[in-house]
């Protein structure tokens, strides 16, 4: 099988402390990179520092892995950030955009504040991430950005209008990016997931068997694989996407969701 080209490279990861972000990290560090992993709660950061110290301190060390507290609402903290990672570490290649935020609720029963706070994290976030590294990759003329976005993006789904406008926001932001650093070699992808075993998801479910089975009530088709996906499954396609398996591709959307939205 052809390497996946990822050890000794330095990876950016957000939404890094649970779930499919802290999935990604370990992900990344199996395959021998350095990651600096990025994420608003502190002590969950924490947390995944103690776990990998003690599972992985052998494997990599410490200077393989960086925990960052940061709210990446905010532009100048994503930059400050960044400029520390680089800094010290050396030029970012390899971006996850994994941090996101679930609001439920019809249209009429949403306020402003709920809307704005999804779009500032789904997609006001991934700018700032993506732009700031954006503007570091293209002088070198290398990099791959892979933003974790949702299958939501492209189906409707009923009491989700707010997290599937931001997530089709990314979406096609990512496409745009990925059509404007082409040129300079560095590659844009999403990777989007349908029901997968996070707290956020779980917090949403009525029942599993439901989310597996479908709702006529709600228009939701269920899953034909039959299973609800593990955040590790999430991760594989984000480190295929970023790897130098997929070097000839760009501005895709990889869904990862057991066939849900009946499309490729």
């Amino acid at each position: 099988m052809k390497p996946t080209g990822l050890a000794g490279r330095i990876a950016l990861v957000t939404g890094a402390a649970n779930g499919i972000g802290a999935e990604v990290v370990r992900a990344l560090l199996n395959e021998g990179a350095r990651v600096a992993a990025l994420d608003h709660d502190a002590e969950g950061l924490a947390a995944l520092a103690a776990e990998l110290a003690e599972a992985q301190e052998t494997a990599f060390g410490e200077a393989s892995l960086r925990m960052e507290p940061v709210d990446v609402r905010c532009s100048d903290c994503v930059e400050r950030v960044i400029d520390s990672v680089e800094q010290t570490w050396g030029p970012i290649e390899l971006g996850v955009n994994v941090a996101g935020v679930l609001a439920l609720g019809t249209v009429v029963e949403t306020d402003d504040d709920a809307w704005r706070q999804v779009f500032a994290v789904n997609a006001d976030g991934v700018f700032h991430v993506c732009r700031a590294l954006a503007r570091r990759m293209v002088p070198r003329k290398r990099g791959s950005i892979v933003t974790v976005g949702s299958n939501a993006a492209g189906v409707p789904r009923h009491g989700m209008a707010a997290y599937a406008a931001s997530k089709a926001a990314a979406t096609m932001f990512m496409r745009c990016l990925g059509l404007e650093l082409a040129g300079s070699g560095i590659r844009c992808n999403i990777v989007a997931p349908g029901s997968t075993r996070t707290r956020m998801q779980e917090a949403m479910w009525t029942s599993e068997a439901q989310s597996i089975e479908g709702s006529l009530a709600t228009y939701r088709t269920g899953i034909p694989l039959g299973r609800i996906a593990e955040p590790g499954n999430v991760a594989d396609a984000v480190i295929f996407l970023l790897s130098d398996q997929a070097s000839h591709i760009t501005m895709a959307e990889l869904y990862v969701d057991g066939g849900a939205t009946l499309r490729a």
